[in-house]
């Protein structure tokens, strides 16, 4: 069963570029409720956790100094079927192949800045939401 909430994180190199605003109106204009938003920073620490699935993988070091070298927007999103219907939003990770109009077309550099993460699955979702809001955090 589809939750309705996902979660998401404008990457540094969006906030450095600013596009939070534009990027914040696609969302909202897409459906999405945003329903937990803060500007943050990542720590090494912070990076190597949430991104420990990918810590054999050859580009995990530049993955990390990538997320913590500026600060992200992290955010909770609410609607319905909210994970598949993001993902659509975002668009490829590879912002070459990304559908036109999607956040990655519009706003993404390249594979390793491509703009914006999203959950890829409802269990993901959770779990990250939790990695970055508190429960009072959360609505």
């Amino acid at each position: 069963m589809a939750t309705n909430r996902t979660f998401t994180m404008l990457k540094p190199d969006a906030v450095e570029k600013g596009h939070i605003g534009a990027i914040l109106e696609k969302i909202n204009a897409s459906g999405f409720r945003i329903v937990a938003l803060k500007l943050t920073h990542m720590t090494k620490a912070d990076a190597e956790s949430f991104y420990a699935i990918h810590n054999e993988r050859p580009f995990f070091g530049e993955l990390v100094e990538y997320m913590t070298r500026g600060p992200i927007v992290a955010a909770i999103l609410e609607k319905e079927n909210a994970v598949a219907d993001f993902r659509t939003l975002i668009g490829a990770t590879n912002p070459a192949d990304a559908a036109e109009g999607t956040i990655r077309k519009l706003y993404a550099a390249s594979i390793g800045e491509n703009a914006v993460h999203g959950s890829d699955s409802d269990e993901n979702a959770s779990i990250e939401a939790e990695f970055h809001f508190a429960g009072r955090e959360q609505f």
